[in-house]
This record gives structure tokens, sequence and C-alpha cells, in this order.
């Protein structure tokens, strides 16, 4: 169980670390799977690790300056309170409904991954540092909310959203959208956390073992992911991903 444990939190963080959101979808899949925790347990603990893992993982992208602070606080606003809403809404639902739900989100979060970014949205009409925040801002707020509803219902920290959002909608380049995905990632992870702790038990070993493994391997993995081209290992990731959401959707379907 250990060995299993540190395993899957070190495959979680270098995953944050390279693609700066996406990792996490995994996080819940190999708690319930691979460690035999129920997922009104995983939830909480994939939300711990996504924000321990990515507060490390952003530390490359802030001391090479690839973040955008405001943009992130109104994400984070929004994100917040929708991701309060979603942790409410997903104490009150069936297991086999979360499940169903979270294997949907995984073939979202696949198809976005295989979706070309090289092209750059208009919304903000970034030039030389300066952002449109009139045209900006309604889009962010948008995009906060359901990214927070997503994190607070499957303890996904919803990258997989974020960076698309930011790259094709609102004009952020690659670099800069994943370290400020990070930043996103953390504050809504954060409010989920609090919220489902109040209703449920977590296993802190078990918990403490996976963030450590995350936290190592995510700031390891941010570094490398500053010099390295990860459309590649994004492209073969969407396809893991569509696998476990498989496997996920038979498990519940016919399995339980």
């Amino acid at each position: 169980m250990i060995a299993v444990g540190v395993a899957l939190g070190a495959l979680i963080g270098v995953l944050l670390g390279l693609l700066g959101g996406g990792g996490s979808i995994l996080a819940v899949p190999a708690l319930v799977y691979g460690l035999d925790l129920g997922v009104e347990q995983a939830i909480p603990i994939s939300l711990i690790v996504v924000a321990a893992a990515s507060a490390v993982g952003v530390l490359p992208k802030i001391r090479a300056r690839q973040v955008r602070w405001r943009m992130a606080g109104i994400f984070s606003a929004a994100g917040i309170p929708a991701t309060l809403a979603g942790s409410a809404i997903s104490r009150h639902l069936p297991e086999s409904a979360l499940l169903i739900g979270f294997a949907a989100v995984m073939v979202v979060a696949g198809i976005r991954m295989l979706t070309d970014q090289s092209s750059t949205g208009t919304a903000c009409e970034i030039r030389e540092g300066e952002v449109n925040w009139r045209r900006c801002a309604p889009r962010s707020i948008g995009a906060g909310l359901v990214v927070g509803l997503l994190t607070g219902l499957f303890g996904v920290g919803g990258g997989f959203l974020i960076i698309p959002a930011l790259v094709v909608v609102l004009g952020v380049e690659m670099s800069t959208a994943i370290g400020t995905s990070l930043l996103i990632i953390i504050a809504n992870s954060v409010a989920g956390i609090f919220s489902h702790l109040q209703s449920i038990s977590v296993d802190w070993q078990v918990t403490g073992l996976f963030v450590a493994a995350a936290m190592v391997t995510s700031l390891i993995a941010g570094y490398v992911g500053t010099k390295t081209d990860t459309e590649r290992l994004q492209r073969w990731f969407a396809y893991l991903v569509f696998v476990v959401a498989g496997y996920v959707l038979i498990d519940t379907i016919f399995l339980r």
C-alpha cells in the first residue's frame, strides 16, 4: 500500500509539473482503484495532493515570470464560491453518479488535450504586458465558475479547462498559461479541501505519502517543463485518460 501510494503520487506530480494541469484528472482514479478508497474519501485527498503539487510546481514558473497574477486572481475569485457549491452538491450524490460524472469529465479533458491550441485568442488583447480587462474580465469570470464547480464536484484541478481558456479564448501564451493555471488550481483546491473535510475523515498516512511524492516530482518536472516541449507528452496522456475513463465507466456500470 505504501509503495503504491508513493508511486502514484509521484506520477501525478510529474504530470502536474510538466503539463500545468491534466495530471490531477488521474488522482481520484488512482486513489479509488490503486489504493482502494471510496470516492468520497478520494476527492478531498485528491484536492490536497493537487494543491500541494501545484504549489511547488508553480515555483519555477514564478521564477521565470511565467504567471499573470491578476488574471489568476479573477479566475480564483469566481472559482472559489463555485468550488464550495460543487463540494456541497458532491456530498449529496451517490458514488456511482460521481464516478460516471468523473468519467465524462475525463473524456472532455482528453478531447481538450488533443485539440490544437496553437492559435491564440484576442479577448484580452495582450500587448507589451497590457491587458484589456474590460473584455477579459467577464470571460475570465465565466471560465472560473465552470472550473470551480468541477473542482468541488470531482476533486480535479481543472487545468485541462483553464489552459485552453487562457490560450484559445483569452490570448495568453502557453508558457504563461501553465504557470497561471497552477495558481488558479491552488486557490480552488484549497477551498475544496476545507469544504470536504467538514464531513469526511482522511487517512493522513496515505495522504502524506501521496502528497510528499507528488510535491517532489512536481518540483523537478516543473523545472524540466520550462525548457521542454510537452506537446507529444500531452497527446499520449490524453489517450491514457480515455483508457482510464473507459475502465471507470465499465467498472461502475457493469461490475459494481
